[in-house]
């Protein structure tokens, strides 16, 4: 996989061990004949540890060998949050510390996670790129306020606290991007 081709949520073999794309930052040459630098941070999956990747924009890395599993998201307990597959009825548990970031947007009927599936053994989980979340608490919105650009805090219901405009209210459900954990629109 080139450089350029890397995005977001790849997945690539880094020094032996599957590696997550977190972020990608891209500097361009000041100077004629220059190349390219791509700039990567990514999680190690086996280990947990954050690295740090450059790759000039000839260079390649290669895709990490593993499968994703469709799962649902079962329960939590204080250690760990348990998955089952919806092919095999497999069930995973995962410590909650490695997958503290994705956490904030899981709810039981949360469509479209992912297990990954590292040696046989789940190293994490994927999930999508935008998840439906209802308002549980924030401000009330005061009587002729329109869609202007002030916002407010709510809690959403899995805790998660994003900026909302001021019209919205309790009880409603709102859409959030997963990558940045901002308020994209009403659902």
């Amino acid at each position: 996989m080139l450089a350029k081709e890397i995005k977001r949520g790849s997945i690539v073999n880094y020094n032996g061990a599957p590696c997550m794309i977190e972020s990608v930052s891209v500097q361009s040459p000041s100077a004629r004949g220059a190349s390219t630098f791509y700039k990567y941070r990514a999680r190690n999956l086996a280990t947990k540890q954050k690295v740090d990747i450059t790759l000039r924009g000839g260079e390649s890395l290669d895709e990490a060998d593993f499968v994703r599993r469709p799962v649902k998201y079962l329960y939590a307990d204080t250690e760990q949050m348990h998955f089952m597959d919806e092919e095999d009825y497999n069930q995973y548990a995962v410590d909650k510390e490695d997958i503290a970031e994705e956490s904030q947007y899981l709810t039981e009927e949360l469509a479209g996670v992912s297990a990954l599936i590292y040696n046989d053994q789940c190293i994490g989980i994927q999930i999508p790129l935008t998840v439906e979340l209802k308002v549980t608490q924030c401000d009330p919105g005061i009587r002729g306020n329109s869609a202007t650009s002030r916002s407010k805090p709510a809690t959403l219901e899995t805790g998660l606290v994003v900026q909302v405009p001021e019209y919205l209210s309790e009880g409603e459900i709102i859409k959030v991007d997963t990558r940045t954990g901002q308020y994209l629109y009403r659902a």
